[in-house]
């Protein structure tokens, strides 16, 4: 396993790790926490592209961002929140919080949590658990998937796009076809079991450089439609995963694949 990314607040930007515990909901952290409007609804890059450049981490139980922290309250009065068609709630977390990231966006927003007995159930091939994520626990990419659509994109005279472009959690080398992660079924990496859930169907996030948090398309979108097309018009790129045994996963494991696609 060539990486391992952690957005510890849904559509901002990530962070590598060397290890990571895994949850039911996917890595420790991940999209836990998440940016609301004043109405509960989530915010993302779809609409505010400049979150990418916002890069919170989790340090020692607290939120860590541009030189500040803000303590990380787990449980405490509920709010309602919409995450597409999805309503539950959310654990705000503070006044000091929001100014931060409405001075940031240059918006009114509010930060909440996941509450801790958050069972929000995925929809897929595997079903199972997750946070604040659009759909599913994880998102597996391979190294040779992205070297594939680099190829293409030079072939159109763009300029090749990193992987972050596409905000994985974990990152696959070794496999020297692309797209193999869409094959797998079932996989096992360090202690951990992963399961396929779905396809990854993309929005426009990808066409948003996550260093500036500027729009950069049309790229990737442009070359992935010329062959990647979903049934329903949309296009793919890496598999969505289901956590099916809990663990601790480190850069370096090797992955044994358990199931491929009949």
């Amino acid at each position: 396993m060539a990486g391992l990314h952690v957005h510890p607040v849904k559509g901002c930007g990530g962070y590598p790790v060397a290890s990571s515990a895994v949850d039911l909901t996917g890595l420790r952290d991940d999209r836990m926490m998440m940016l609301v409007d004043d109405e509960g609804v989530f915010l993302s890059q779809r609409k505010v592209p400049e979150m990418a450049a916002l890069r919170p981490s989790v340090v020692d139980s607290s939120l860590s961002i541009g030189g500040e922290s803000f303590p990380i309250v787990p449980d405490g009065p509920r709010v309602p929140v919409v995450v597409h068609a999805w309503h539950g709630s959310g654990v705000d977390q503070g006044d000091a919080a929001a100014a931060y990231f409405s001075d940031a966006l240059g918006r009114s927003v509010r930060l909440v949590r996941t509450p801790p007995d958050l069972r929000r159930e995925t929809t897929g091939e595997t079903t199972g658990l997750v946070g604040y994520a659009d759909g599913n626990a994880l998102l597996v990419l391979s190294l040779s998937s992205l070297d594939g659509l680099n190829e293409r994109i030079l072939e159109r005279g763009g300029d090749p796009v990193p992987m972050d472009r596409f905000r994985p959690n974990v990152v696959v080398s070794g496999w020297p076809e692309p797209h193999t992660e869409d094959r797998v079924r079932r996989v096992a990496i360090g202690d951990v079991e992963l399961a396929y859930a779905k396809d990854c169907v993309r929005c426009a996030v990808p066409m948003v450089d996550q260093a500036t948090g500027l729009k950069s398309g049309p790229e990737p979108i442009r070359s992935l439609a010329t062959y990647r097309r979903d049934a329903d018009g949309g296009v793919t790129f890496g598999m969505k995963a289901q956590v099916v045994r809990t663990g601790t996963i480190a850069v370096g494991d090797e992955l044994d694949v358990l199931e491929w696609r009949a």
